[in-house]
């Protein structure tokens, strides 16, 4: 081997040992303190897109699996159990994404304008993820009102087909929410954890986490402009190795559906860098 070859492999030997030295020490300061810890379920994470892509990879990391709460329904067809994660939240309104750093001084609706607005970068903020709270509450009852509305007018028009199919749709619905769909919210942003800290003093069911926020919901009517949460800054939790035999059935299921064939709690922390890590996990 040359002397340059020598030198060169060194380097990059040392720069690999220096880069996993600084991945170890961010984690440790991470772990040093935990800023929050929930007790999640099957329901709150599963496992994410992309490793599903790729099952060859020998690792196994969860995903947190969070909603935006629902706003009230249009009609008597409720469908907020659809929903994945990300969305245009009614709290991400035009004084929310100003405080957010996003311009909004938008006087009037043209195509100009809106384009204005929408083409601003995303930023990264503080997220507050609500476990099993009011907006979880909020979300079960409006789908249970679907489906006494559903049936209301089944009954005053007996064998109407669409009805019907209204009905069976609502009472998935319901099933859903009550059983499989997510308990965790997105509820809240901000810049200063201090803040929202002060406004969710509760660890055990307010956590706050780093992620995305862009702006959208911009309507031609009433010129509503809002913004989008597009998705959390760490998307995937590694398991750690002793939690496997717990967790690790989960990897063989990827239909959403079928989330509560593996029934599982697990104590998920967050860390002084609002980094997510899972302390312990036990199968129900």
């Amino acid at each position: 081997m040359s002397w340059s070859r020598m030198h060169t492999l060194i380097a990059g030997l040392g720069l690999l040992a220096l880069t996993n030295a600084v991945a170890l020490v961010g984690v440790a300061y991470n772990r040093a303190g935990e800023e929050a810890k929930l007790r999640l379920t099957q329901r709150e994470l599963s496992m994410p897109y992309e490793w599903q892509r790729n099952r060859d990879n020998s690792g196994l990391a969860l995903g947190l699996v969070w909603r935006v709460p629902p706003e009230e329904p249009a009609d008597a067809h409720y469908d907020g159990w659809r929903y994945g994660t990300g969305g245009e939240p009614g709290w991400l309104d035009k004084a929310k994404m100003e405080a957010l750093g996003f311009d909004t001084t938008v006087v009037a609706y043209s195509d100009r304008s809106r384009s204005r607005y929408e083409k601003q970068l995303p930023r990264e903020v503080l997220l507050v993820l609500e476990f099993d709270g009011p907006a979880y509450r909020r979300s079960l009852e409006l789908a249970r009102q679907s489906l006494e509305r559903a049936e209301t007018k089944l009954v005053s028009r007996p064998g109407d087909r669409e009805l019907v199919g209204r009905v069976k749709t609502a009472r998935e619905g319901l099933e859903q929410e009550t059983r499989r769909s997510s308990r965790l919210f997105a509820v809240d942003a901000g810049l200063e954890l201090e803040a929202l800290r002060a406004k969710y003093p509760d660890r055990s069911r307010y956590a706050v986490v780093r992620g995305l926020v862009r702006p959208a919901g911009v309507d031609e009517r009433t010129w509503k402009v809002g913004g989008y949460v597009r998705g959390l800054s760490i998307e995937s939790i590694n398991v750690p190795f002793g939690l496997r035999d717990v967790l690790g059935r989960i990897a063989e299921i990827s239909d959403v559906e079928q989330r509560d064939k593996v029934p599982y709690e697990a104590t998920v922390a967050f860390g002084k860098r609002l980094e997510p890590w899972i302390v312990e996990a036990v199968r129900k």
